[in-house]
């Protein structure tokens, strides 16, 4: 495995051409000349500088929307590509974000004479990445709407909470990570428990929303503009009435996902202690780099989990090649990813679906590395 572990945060995604993310979504050229100093600030960390190009933006009169999209939102999937390609620090990038946080926060706000009606705005519950859910709240207020933003990582259970007391007209859910899908989907099923329809969105779901609707959401938007048009384009379907989660995947009564979940800790550590014993270089390696090998082989784990729960083999394979690209980026090479896969493939031996899954993503591997391997099981 690698001695660099693999920060699963805002990089969401492979590297690309900066041009192309520094494109505004809907084509307002006029963004262009203040995403570019909005990145100089921010990547000097300096929150003044930040808040004034802001200040400078709005004056020279940048829509409020565009400015909050196309401006700081380009800004933020530039951080994410940055780390990625090992151009920022984790530090520079958890930096970066909060100054993006504190702009957003520099906006002005109107209390609109007519709200459209009410929505709740939250993360999942261990989803930790709240800018995209801030991004969707502050359009929404943009549009009219009288909103109440949760923030990160909301339990489940004070999510319902908040609704009975608030009694919302739709329920706004985000999740970036693939494996906080099964929170989502007790999310989902709780909310429309509560009469409350919902709509989901974030990259966990996938880009064409594949995942929204295995789950059961009422409806999934891919970007803050898009949910605030299917607000405003009428009410959300009513929810279906109290089910279980093996009523939306009836794969999981093969009970796969349930007792891979559960022996996850187990997983981890003995996979490790495998390598040890058939990789002898990692006896000298130092504590840190042991710890870090030690959280690469848990977010495998985490990401072969969230796999088995909706029975879709792209969750682990895409996670495994940008983990790849990611350590590349870092001089580390990706086939040190193989032997802790070949050794999670045997302790899974009786797990028919986790052995399918763990086949794609060596494959997956193998294709990446060398593209004439593409379509045979290492």
């Amino acid at each position: 495995m690698s001695n660099r572990a693999i920060h699963i945060d805002d990089a969401s995604g492979r590297p690309e051409d900066d041009a192309r993310l520094l494109t505004p979504a809907r084509g307002d050229e006029r963004a262009l000349p203040w995403v570019d100093e909005l990145w100089t600030a921010v990547r000097a960390g300096d929150e003044f500088s930040a808040v004034d190009v802001v200040d400078e933006a709005l004056d020279s009169g940048l829509g409020p929307e565009t400015l909050l999209l196309d401006v700081i939102g380009a800004v933020q999937r530039k951080v994410g590509i940055e780390w990625a390609a090992n151009r920022m620090s984790v530090a520079d990038e958890h930096a970066a974000t909060a100054i993006n946080d504190r702009v957003i926060a520099s906006l002005p706000t109107r209390r609109p004479t007519t709200p459209r009606g009410r929505v709740t705005v939250a993360c999942v519950d261990q989803e930790w990445h709240a800018l995209p859910a801030r991004l969707v709240a502050e359009t929404l207020r943009l549009r009219g709407w009288r909103v109440e933003y949760l923030g990160a990582q909301v339990p489940t259970a004070h999510l319902i909470g908040h609704l009975h007391r608030t009694g919302p007209d739709a329920v706004c859910l985000s999740s970036s990570l693939p494996t906080r899908l099964p929170h989502a989907h007790s999310a989902i099923t709780a909310v429309q428990a509560v009469g409350t329809p919902v709509m989901v969105g974030g990259l966990a779901f996938g880009a064409d929303g594949r995942y929204a609707r295995l789950l059961g959401a009422d409806a999934w938007a891919p970007d803050a503009r898009a949910a605030a048009d299917r607000l405003a384009a009428g009410p959300l379907l009513q929810p279906p009435p109290a089910h279980q989660a093996i009523d939306d995947l009836p794969h999981l009564a093969d009970q796969e996902y349930t007792m891979v979940a559960k022996s996850s800790t187990r997983l981890v550590r003995d996979t490790f202690h495998r390598l040890e014993e058939r990789l002898p270089v990692m006896r000298d390696h130092t504590d840190e780099q042991r710890e870090r090998t030690a959280e690469d082989l848990a977010h495998i784990v985490h990401f072969l989990t969230a796999a088995l729960y909706v029975d879709a083999s792209e969750i682990f394979t895409d996670f495994l090649t940008w983990t790849a690209e990611v350590l590349a980026a870092r001089g580390v090479p990706a086939q040190c990813l193989l032997p802790g896969l070949e050794l999670l493939a045997e302790q899974l031996r009786d797990f028919p679906r986790a052995r399918r899954l763990i086949d794609a993503g060596r494959n997956a591997l193998a294709t990446s590395l060398d593209p004439r391997h593409a379509g045979r099981t290492p």
